[in-house]
Parts: C-alpha cells; structure tokens; sequence
C-alpha cells in the first residue's frame, strides 16, 4: 500500500485516474452481472437489461476517462454529480418501493449505492487534490521557462 501513497504523492491525478479506473471496471462488472445472470431481485426485465446496458457503456466510458494523461475536469464534474444522483436514487428506490424489490434486490440496490457514493467521494477527493498541487492551468499547459539571455 505504500507504494499507493508514493505514486500518488508524484502524480497529482493518480489517485483521481485510479477511482475513475476502479468505477469503471465495477460498473462494467455490475453491467455484465445484470445482462448475463439477470438475478432475481424484482425489478421489471426492461428496467434491468436497460441499466445493466447502461452500466456497462458508463463503465468502458468512465475507464476510458481514468486513462488519460490529464481527465477533463469538467467531465469529471459530471461522473461525480452522476454518481451521487445514482446514489441517492438507489436509496429512494429502496425505500419507497418503486419496484417490487426481493429482499435480495433491495440489498442489491442499496449495496450499489453505497458503491458508488463511495465512488464519488473517491473522484471528489483526487479532484481536490489535483486542483490543490497547482503550478499548472487547467488545460495541461506548462509555464513557460525564464530565459536569462
């Protein structure tokens, strides 16, 4: 773990390209499980082939995002407002019920939600953390060097 810390301690995106990398490949994961096993959780069979296909877009899309150099901030704004929406509508689907969730399905959803909070706070904290090290612009420019001559 240690090495976790040095790299992102050198790279100031690593840790915001690792939790754009690690959503990516949960979502693409959650997307398959959701299209190839269908489990049983409740929830109607065009809701679910439709998220899982949408999860697993989102999550090729998202890893994409945590592969370069330097990821848009202004995408990255939009995972994480994205995110926290899908979290919090996964409580709300929990709780008032608007699918006939199984006991399994609302523990399904609820599980996902967290997740992907979790997700969220990742990209938020290595968004911070890239816009605090600072002597760069926004858009990948280097400072010019001071010539003596």
């Amino acid at each position: 773990m240690t090495w976790c810390w040095q790299r992102w301690a050198g790279d100031r995106h690593a840790m915001l390209k690792f939790a754009l990398k690690l959503d990516g490949v949960a979502s693409f994961a959650l997307g398959l499980l959701t299209l190839l096993v269908r489990p049983e959780v409740g929830m109607p069979m065009g809701w679910q082939i439709g998220l899982g296909s949408f999860c697993v877009v989102y999550g090729m899309g998202v890893f994409f995002l945590g592969t370069r150099a330097t990821p848009d901030r202004r995408i990255v704004l939009l995972v994480i407002i994205g995110n926290t929406v899908w979290a919090l509508d996964s409580i709300l689907t929990a709780e008032l019920k608007w699918f006939p969730l199984t006991g399994m399905g609302v523990a399904l959803v609820l599980a996902q939600g967290l997740a992907v909070l979790g997700f969220a706070v990742l990209q938020f904290i290595g968004l911070r953390r890239e816009a605090s090290s600072g002597s760069v612009s926004g858009h990948g420019t280097q400072p010019r060097s001071q010539s003596l001559a």
